[in-house]
């Protein structure tokens, strides 16, 4: 029903609730709640209530949110990645993140890279941004290396960090960019 994606060795699908035990891993990650912070997510189930409550609504609505990211040699899920309707920025963000053991790899660079197409080519979104704290070194990298530029600084509702913002315009994409 909804758009799937695929690249050399991943498979991107939408996150549905049976990828509930995926999502209260990585939302539990230290790095996740270093970085993005702590949704609360304390239980599988509490997971599911996200999924649905956070994430469902946006596919139904626009066509797309969060991906599962799915390792095509051993059917692995392996984090997320999507374009979010995220409150505070203006437009479409793009995200990512990976379980701790498949960070390294060129995974979060894989699926990005073929989300971002999609939302130019599938989904003719005009621009991207994107969000990463200003100690996300290895974001910033990711985000720098799938073309986005570092626009300026943003805070998000209800929260008193700086916060990087980046963004991309479809007209800005240079050809390697579009493989």
């Amino acid at each position: 029903m909804y758009t799937e994606f695929t690249t050399e060795r991943l498979q991107l699908r939408p996150t549905l609730e049976d990828d509930a035990e995926l999502i209260y891993q990585l939302m539990n990650t230290d790095k996740f709640i270093k970085y993005v912070g702590d949704r609360g997510i304390n239980s599988i189930p509490m997971a599911a209530d996200y999924i649905k409550r956070m994430m469902l609504p946006q596919l139904k609505a626009l066509g797309f949110s969060s991906y599962t990211i799915i390792t095509k040699q051993e059917g692995v899920k392996i984090g997320t990645c999507g374009l979010y309707n995220r409150d505070g920025i203006a437009g479409i963000d793009i995200g990512f993140g990976l379980l701790p053991g498949f960070e390294g790899l060129g995974y979060a660079y894989e699926a990005s890279h073929r989300i971002l197409n999609a939302a130019f080519d599938e989904f003719k979104l005009n621009e991207v941004k994107a969000i990463t704290s200003k100690e996300n070194f290895s974001s910033q990298k990711l985000l720098e290396k799938l073309g986005l530029q570092k626009v300026g600084i943003t805070k998000l509702p209800n929260s008193d960090e700086e916060i990087l913002l980046y963004t991309l315009a479809a007209n800005k994409r240079s050809i390697a960019q579009k493989d």
